[in-house]
């Protein structure tokens, strides 16, 4: 079980977060609990609202999108977090491969984040930096 300060580092490497300071963070990790999720499980389901926003810490798992495998996650990789912030449908399935424990926002305790100004501010930039990390993947030759 990580402690404060490792939460603190492990949200902090997250595109997401990666601008704020200790203090926002320390803010964030606040609002996060460790859950564990059985192999197989369905941590996120395609097309369905979602609770929040979810940081790997150990285990595996994939994407799945119409059913078809899109990706692999494993410790370190997120995801929700567009549907934290917008309260949209989730665009993917994200099912647990093997026992997973996740650091997870709900979104109920993140929005007064966002009431923020500077705090909205950085967490957009971070949002546009994955975005466009994405867009470029896609523009990728195969």
């Amino acid at each position: 079980m990580p402690t404060e300060k490792e939460r603190i580092e492990r949200l902090g490497s997250v595109y997401l977060f990666e601008g704020l300071s200790d203090k926002e963070l320390k803010a964030v990790a606040g609002r996060a609990k460790e859950i564990d999720h059985a192999q197989g499980k369905d941590i996120v389901t395609e097309d369905k609202s979602g609770v929040g926003f979810h940081l790997i810490l150990e285990g595996e798992g994939q994407v799945l999108v119409h059913g078809e495998t899109k990706g692999r996650l494993g410790a370190g990789d997120y995801f929700g977090e567009v549907s934290m912030i917008d309260g949209g449908p989730r665009a993917a399935t994200v099912r647990a491969d093997t026992p997973m424990r996740t650091l997870s926002v709900p979104a109920w305790q993140f929005k007064p984040l966002l009431e923020q100004p500077e705090i909205a501010r950085k967490l957009l930039l971070g949002m546009c930096k994955r975005l466009r990390e994405s867009q470029e993947q896609d523009l990728k030759p195969i």
